[in-house]
């Protein structure tokens, strides 16, 4: 064998050994992708899913609902493409498409989450912020058109301010019937603040004149609290009379 030919097997060799390391590389590179984009779907999935669900009642719609339905349904089916054997993806599809087709007929069965306290209301809030990210991130994906993105964040931005409402409202109410007008007072400002800050505080003139009337309620309240009562004198009136009875008993020895 002429040393031309051994050079040619041996550069033959390293150029072989060469493309099985790229095509190795290339597939597991494939097989990360492929990993990746499953990850972020069933993200999204997971996500638009917990948002369709546990929304509270008194803020889901149908109109949101098959928003919603719409998300998932696009990630389901891009979920599909990268793991064709998945059957559950697959009836989830055929779901979400009879959900779709019912159109602002789609079944509502969330319930109403009352807003008493801080807790709920940060919950709730976590959950606006989240419906606010994925519709920012549709629009960007192109998955939601601009338009429709535009009024479903403006929206979102109302119904963060309904819970504020109902949120404050139902705190100055507890606070007065555990007799504590104080902190009814306190509720009740924090609510109109909040909504004379506002960008937009004309659609909330009704709720913010509704809260003037409450505080000024519970300012009355505090105020009728806080007065001296006539009825049974305090220990500086009942000192006050004593001075005045031992200044009596005085005078009426000297002069006697």
């Amino acid at each position: 064998m002429s040393p031309l030919v051994i050079t040619l097997l041996i550069v033959g060799g390293i150029v072989l050994l060469i493309a099985i390391a790229y095509i190795n590389h290339m597939v597991e590179n494939n097989r990360l992708e492929r990993a990746r984009i499953k990850a972020d779907l069933n993200d999204r999935i997971r996500r638009n899913t917990e948002l369709s669900e546990t929304l509270p009642g008194q803020l889901m719609s149908p109109q949101l609902k098959h928003l919603l339905c719409r998300l998932q349904l696009h990630f389901q089916q891009g979920l599909l493409k990268v793991d064709k054997s998945n059957s559950a993806c697959k009836a989830r599809i055929e779901e979400l498409q009879k959900l779709i087709a019912l159109g602002e007929s789609i079944p509502v069965s969330n319930p109403p989450q009352p807003v008493l306290n801080e807790a709920k209301a940060k919950d709730i809030r976590f959950l606006l912020e989240g419906l606010h990210a994925q519709i920012t991130r549709g629009a960007k994906e192109g998955v939601v058109p601009a338009s429709e993105a535009k009024h479903w964040l403006k929206e979102t931005r109302h119904m963060l301010t309904q819970v504020h409402i109902e949120f404050f409202t139902n705190l100055g109410q507890q606070a007065l019937q555990q007799g504590q007008p104080g902190q009814a007072r306190l509720a009740f400002e924090r609510g109109a603040q909040y909504l004379r800050k506002q960008q937009d505080p004309a659609p909330y003139q009704a709720a913010l004149k509704t809260f003037e009337a409450q505080l000024a309620k519970a300012n009355a309240m505090v105020l009728e609290q806080t007065k001296p009562s006539t009825a049974e004198p305090s220990e500086l009136t009942e000192g006050l009379k004593n001075l005045d009875d031992e200044d009596e008993w005085k005078k009426k020895n000297i002069y006697d």
